[in-house]
């Protein structure tokens, strides 16, 4: 491969930036690479600054399921900043993408726009406690709900115990008020509440879990939280940030017919614009300023651009007849032909990842038993084969309506010729 031009750039970069990166698992790391630097897409292809051509299953980590740079979707941004980048005021635009949203996501009967997944999920938590009076918050280890102070965690001395920081200059007292529960596991749960009950505010989840790498719930798992959560008194939160509009139309709450009190959005709601959404039942919501006492606000939420791409990104999903089911062909293919090569993988839907384990995995502690030295080695691998993925064993890799029949038969022919 020829990363000239990218090394003269990240060593450019790394002058400049933490890392040479604005997020951090770019920075190839985990996988002993420097990163590519990328320099325009289309379709289901993306091309680095040497010129190099990869077929993409990042796909900007989510947001890209019609694929790269759609040319409707374009047009609508086009249209959009030929009218103003943004106002900082109402537009009518708001409304049809809050319309769009709450049509297939029946359970967020009031919606309020924001800029990204971390804010959706930190104004969701806020608001859950706003309405319960309540303090605590329980997560899953594994989950990742964006990097506000209280869900940046890691388990303490035991499922029972409050959570630790998972990260410098996050003080404890912002992560105290975070329980831990395993996922997938209702006894830890069970216990959790059984000490704590009385005082948690909200269970979070993703209800598919992506970044532990792609890690279903077991048969009944949702429906255990929906029924505890009840029983006392709690909110549920389904962060559907990787999920929604991906999974299905109406995201994982669809999919697998659990009905959240909460709800967050991001990646394909803004259709790759800096978007996201949180929202919920009518009387939880009402607790949001301006008309109730929970306060939020921002001065980008709700931008014109990035709104445009969002309802015209979801405008094509509505009017395919066929992309669920193409998606879910297409990426079926594919976890076949790593099966025959003898790798452990997790999909759901569009959403896949690879493990080396010995065994399934179905939990926090399985996924982290994955070998990943052999990930670094596949993940170079596909690299220098044009294949371009996540470069961490504990993401996903993402299909997308733009994938081409020729794109997934030379990417499973590679994953079956891949030997450790």
């Amino acid at each position: 491969m020829n990363t000239k031009r990218s090394e003269e750039l990240y060593k450019k970069a790394l002058t400049l930036m933490p890392g040479g990166v604005n997020s951090p698992v770019r920075a190839c790391r985990n996988v002993g690479r420097t990163p590519l630097f990328i320099d325009h897409a289309r379709g289901d292809k993306i091309y680095d600054a040497d010129g190099s051509e990869f077929i993409d299953y990042v796909c900007s980590w989510g947001p890209n399921i019609l694929g790269h740079a759609h040319p409707r979707v374009v047009d609508a941004v086009k249209n959009a900043v030929e009218s103003g980048l943004t106002f900082g005021a109402c537009h009518e635009g708001e409304i049809v993408l809050a319309e769009t949203i709450k049509r297939h996501f029946p359970s967020m009967e009031l919606v309020r726009l924001v800029n990204s997944g971390t804010e959706a999920v930190m104004s969701a938590v806020r608001v859950a406690r706003g309405f319960t009076g309540r303090s605590r918050i329980l997560k899953f280890e594994g989950c990742y709900h964006g990097h506000s102070d209280g869900l940046l965690v890691k388990a303490g001395s035991g499922l029972l115990t409050n959570a630790a920081p998972d990260s410098a200059g996050v003080v404890r007292s912002s992560a105290e008020s975070t329980l831990l529960a395993s996922y997938n596991n209702e006894d830890s749960v069970s216990q959790v509440f059984e000490k704590y009950g009385g005082d948690i505010a909200a269970v979070i989840i993703e209800p598919c879990a992506a970044n532990m790498g792609v890690v279903p719930p077991k048969k009944g798992f949702l429906q255990f939280l929906r029924n505890i959560t009840k029983e006392y008194g709690a909110l549920l939160i389904f962060d559907e940030v990787i999920t929604g509009f991906r999974l299905s139309i109406g995201g994982a709450q669809q999919y697998y017919g659990i009905k959240p009190d909460l709800t967050t959005l991001g990646k394909i709601v803004g259709g790759g614009m800096p978007l996201a959404a949180y929202g919920g039942r009518h009387d939880i919501m009402e607790c949001v300023s301006p008309i109730g006492s929970v306060y939020q606000a921002g001065t980008l939420s709700g931008n014109p651009v990035a709104v445009s791409a969002g309802v015209e990104t979801i405008r094509i999903i509505e009017e395919s007849t066929d992309l669920y089911t193409v998606l879910e062909e297409r990426s079926a293919l594919i976890e076949a032909s790593m099966r025959k090569a003898g790798i452990n993988v997790n999909r759901v839907g569009s959403i896949i990842t690879p493990f080396f384990t010995k065994k399934v995995v179905s939990d926090y502690d399985t996924a982290l038993s994955s070998d990943t030295n052999a990930f670094a080695w596949y993940y170079s691998y596909m690299l220098e084969n044009g294949i371009y993925t996540a470069p961490s064993q504990f993401e996903a890799m993402f299909v997308s309506y733009a994938h081409t029949d020729e794109s997934i038969e030379y990417t499973c022919r590679t994953i079956e010729n891949f030997k450790r």
